[in-house]
């Protein structure tokens, strides 16, 4: 039986084009675990990946997304069977095998993580990477010593998937949480997430000071670049960062002052190749300190025949919360 798939290729002369074809199942990649695909995410990375950036879909032809849910219909694993709800972030997925934007997907159980009781598979593609990044960056501020009682927590790229999540959670456990934004307009937005306060980007993306006034106990970073630098000099004695994205860019132009003259710890975040307790750990705080309500409003809904133009728009900043794509 044949199923829908978004094909990405590249040609000779390097031209990327994505298109909705039909697929037969022996066309999937090699696996231990067939699934009906349910729901997928079009996260920043997808919107890299679809663009041709460099690094990111590392063998063409490929089909992209790197989240998936929905339901087992084979397995060789014991640890699954047929019915099972299961979903995946990040690994392999769309850079060296296929992902998400399709009907049926093929893949290493080792990857997979059973959907928790709590949640639906579409409301974990309504976290997807994003919002299971945002939760391992805050358990990192945890192993690191930030509490409530520290003080406020900074989240940047507040609009986005990563700082949408971020901010639910943190407001949910107690914390005060400020929100870095380049849309003031999204206040409104972001404060029924549980932001506090709402400060503009601008503030924070010009290079400044080595150290600057105390200002937050932590901070959930996806921008990188000046932003980061200028979020390190701003943390308070004893302070941590958890980094998780590079929004602005990948480079780092700071100083040593933050980390030896304030003992700030910088904290870096690897979603893709997390082993599976490290997931597990997250998924399970998911459940049990995200209210899935809050959900509802993050999440823009797409079918696949969308995603490209969805993933170009993602890229020039005009996407907020989460979008799921249902397949």
């Amino acid at each position: 039986m044949s199923f829908r798939a978004l094909f990405t290729t590249k040609s000779d002369d390097k031209q990327i084009e994505t298109n909705l074809i039909e697929m037969a199942e022996d066309d999937l990649m090699p696996g231990d675990v067939t699934i009906d695909v349910e729901w997928s995410t079009v996260n920043y990375k997808d919107g890299l990946a679809l663009s041709g950036a460099p690094g990111i879909i590392q063998s063409y032809p490929m089909i992209g997304g790197i989240d998936l849910a929905g339901t087992v219909t084979s397995s060789e694993d014991a640890r699954y069977k047929p019915g099972d709800k299961v979903l995946i972030n990040g690994w392999a997925l769309s850079q060296t095998h296929f992902g998400g934007y399709a009907e049926k997907a093929r893949v290493k159980s080792d990857w997979l993580i059973k959907v928790p009781d709590t949640f639906t598979t579409r409301q974990t593609m309504a976290i997807g990477t994003a919002g299971y990044t945002a939760m391992l960056s805050i358990l990192a501020l945890e192993h690191n010593g930030v509490t409530p009682e520290k003080g406020p927590v900074l989240v940047t790229g507040a609009n986005g998937g990563v700082g949408s999540i971020a901010i639910a959670v943190l407001s949910n456990l107690g914390f005060e949480v400020i929100a870095s934004t380049g849309r003031m307009d999204e206040e409104a937005y972001l404060k029924s997430l549980g932001a506090t306060s709402i400060i503009d980007r601008t503030s924070l993306s010009e290079p400044g000071r080595p150290l600057g006034k105390e200002r937050w106990a932590g901070a959930v970073d996806a921008v990188g670049s000046h932003t980061l630098v200028n979020v390190l000099a701003q943390t308070q004695y004893r302070g941590a960062v958890a980094a998780c994205g590079l929004a602005q860019g990948p480079d780092l132009p700071a100083t040593v002052m933050p980390f030896i003259l304030r003992n700030v710890t910088l904290a870096g975040i690897d979603s893709v190749n997390a082993p599976y307790a490290a997931r597990k750990t997250a998924w399970d705080r998911l459940a049990k300190d995200l209210n899935p309500e809050i959900l509802e409003h993050t999440i823009t809904e797409v079918n696949l025949e969308d995603v490209p133009e969805t993933a170009a728009n993602i890229l020039k900043g005009k996407i907020k919360g989460r979008t799921l794509v249902k397949v």
